[in-house]
C-alpha cells in the first residue's frame, strides 16, 4: 500500500450514484467460491457472499490484503470459476456457462502476467485477442486486423505495432496487453493488478487510459489492485474485501473511513480530502 499517493484533478466520474438498472452490466449476487477442503472438511479458502453491480462507463477497483480474495473474485467474474452460490451475469448471461468463446466475446480477463511461448511482435500478439472472432486454420480478416489497429490506437501504441515483444518497456508491454485484450471487443474489461511493475508516471498514464476508455467507450473497467491512492482518483467505487469477505461497497469517499480501512490494512491511517474532492489515505505517525 502507498502511505501517501499522486493527486489528480478531475480524474473520475465521482460514482456517487448507483447505476440504472437497464444500464448494468455487470450484477452479481450472492456470489461465493471454496478452494479443496481440508483434512478436516473445512475449505482452505473461502469467498463471499459478494453482491454488487456495476454499469457501463463505470471503474470499479477491488481492494484489500493480500490473500483476502481479489483475484479469486477476478475469475468468478471472469466465468473461469463456477461460484458455487449465488450468480454472476455479463449482460444479463451467467458468466460460467457460456461457451469460452462467446465469453470471451463478452469479457476480456488481463491477469498479473502474460507469458510468451514464442517471440511476437507486438502486431501478432494483439491479433491473438481475434482469436473468439475466428475460425481454425485461417488467417486474420480485414475486420481482425481492423480491430486489431483501433485497440493499438486507443492505448496509444500504434507505433509500436512492428517491435519485438520482448523489447518493450514495463509500461509499453502493459499498453500493448491493453491493447490485446480490447481487440476482444468485450463489454467487460478485468485487469488484475495492471500497475504492479510500473513506475508512478506509468501507473498514471495506465489509469487514465482506462478511465478514457470507460467514459469513451462504454467499457465497464474492474481492476484489482493495491494502490489505495490511485484508485480513489480513478475509480467510481470501491469494493474493499478482508479475508474472503466484502466488508464496504460504494464510492469512495463513502469506503475510506478510517475506521473501515485501519483494521483491514493493519496499519495506523489518516483519511484526508484532496484538492481533486476524492480521499487519499497515510499513515499515521504513532508516538512513542
Amino acid at each position: 500500500m502507498s502511505a501517501r499517493g499522486a493527486s489528480v484533478e478531475g480524474a473520475g466520474r465521482g460514482g456517487s450514484a448507483p447505476p440504472e438498472s437497464s444500464d448494468v452490466r455487470l450484477q452479481v449476487e450472492q456470489a461465493s467460491y471454496a478452494y479443496a477442503v481440508t483434512d478436516r472438511g473445512a475449505p482452505k479458502f473461502a469467498l463471499g457472499p459478494v453482491s454488487f453491480k456495476a454499469s457501463r462507463h463505470e471503474i470499479v477497483s477491488i481492494l484489500g490484503p493480500n490473500a483476502s480474495g481479489k483475484s479469486t473474485l477476478l475469475k468468478l467474474l471472469a466465468g473461469v470459476f463456477k461460484p458455487i452460490s449465488g450468480f454472476v451475469r455479463v449482460d444479463t448471461f451467467d458468466a460460467s456457462e457460456l461457451e469460452p468463446k462467446a465469453r470471451a466475446q463478452k469479457v476480456a480477463l488481463v491477469q498479473q502476467e502474460s507469458a510468451l511461448l514464442f517471440p511476437l511482435r507486438v502486431w501478432e500478439f494483439v491479433l491473438q485477442g481475434r482469436y473468439p472472432y475466428g475460425r481454425r486454420l485461417r488467417f486474420e480478416s480485414e475486420e481482425d486486423c481492423l480491430m486489431a489497429g483501433n485497440a493499438l490506437a486507443q492505448v496509444g501504441a500504434t507505433d509500436l505495432r512492428d517491435r519485438w515483444m520482448e523489447q518493450l518497456s514495463g509500461g509499453e508491454k502493459q499498453r500493448v496487453i491493453l491493447a490485446r485484450a480490447l481487440a476482444q471487443q468485450p463489454a467487460l474489461l478485468l485487469l488484475d493488478e495492471p500497475t504492479q511493475h510500473l513506475d508512478i508516471g506509468g501507473k498514471l498514464e495506465l489509469l487514465r487510459r482506462l478511465r478514457r476508455l470507460a467514459d469513451e467507450n462504454r467499457y465497464t473497467v474492474v481492476v484489482v489492485t493495491h494502490e489505495l491512492n490511485l484508485a480513489a482518483e480513478f475509480s467510481d467505487r470501491i469494493l474493499l474485501l478482508h479475508r474472503g469477505k466484502a466488508l464496504a461497497c460504494g464510492p469512495p469517499v463513502e469506503v475510506y473511513q478510517r475506521e473501515i480501512l485501519e483494521p483491514v490494512f493493519d496499519a495506523p491511517l489518516d483519511v484526508e480530502i484532496a484538492p481533486s474532492g476524492r480521499p487519499r489515505v497515510m499513515l499515521r505517525e504513532v508516538n512513542g
